[in-house]
């Protein structure tokens, strides 16, 4: 269906099933072949903070979603632009959690596999998610979304 005919962006896949087939595989992957991510402690340092920071990032996104009253999955029409609590700072929260996440269980599970396809996943968001979802939402709003695309950036 044309882009002009959907009231959604029109994205590839849904993004938890972006990061977390590859994410699967990359454990599976560290079962048959392991590749430490790096010196246990050290892997753990980093894993954790990050990890949990993702986790605290996607409660933020959809505690903040749930209370401006529009979806959460790029499937659905969007309602209206949030520009407060998390996208204040970036455009892309959720996915900015997911990424945190991702390499957290990665450090924490201490296996490189999974960022050896991290920036396969990071494209496909940018090119079968993000730019679509930035499309839909420019031909939606218009001038509101083009001003808080010029404000805030799109990761961090």
């Amino acid at each position: 269906m044309p882009d002009v005919e959907r009231d959604n962006a029109g994205v590839i896949a849904p993004p938890p099933l972006i990061f977390g087939g590859p994410l699967a595989l990359g454990l599976l992957l560290q079962r048959v072949w392991p590749a430490p991510f790096g010196p246990p402690r050290f892997a753990r340092l980093l894993g954790w903070p990050l990890l949990l920071g993702g986790l605290a990032g996607a409660g933020w996104f959809g505690a903040t979603m749930r209370r401006a009253g529009t979806p959460m999955e790029p499937t659905e029409p969007v309602v209206r632009i949030v520009t407060w609590g998390p996208f204040r700072y970036s455009r892309n929260p959720a996915y900015t959690s997911m990424t945190a996440f991702y390499v957290g269980l990665a450090g924490v599970l201490n296996t490189r596999w999974p960022l050896v396809f991290l920036p396969a996943v990071l494209l496909t968001m940018r090119f079968g998610v993000i730019a679509r979802e930035e499309r839909y939402l420019a031909r939606k709003f218009g001038a509101e979304y083009t001003d808080y695309r010029a404000r805030v950036r799109r990761w961090l």
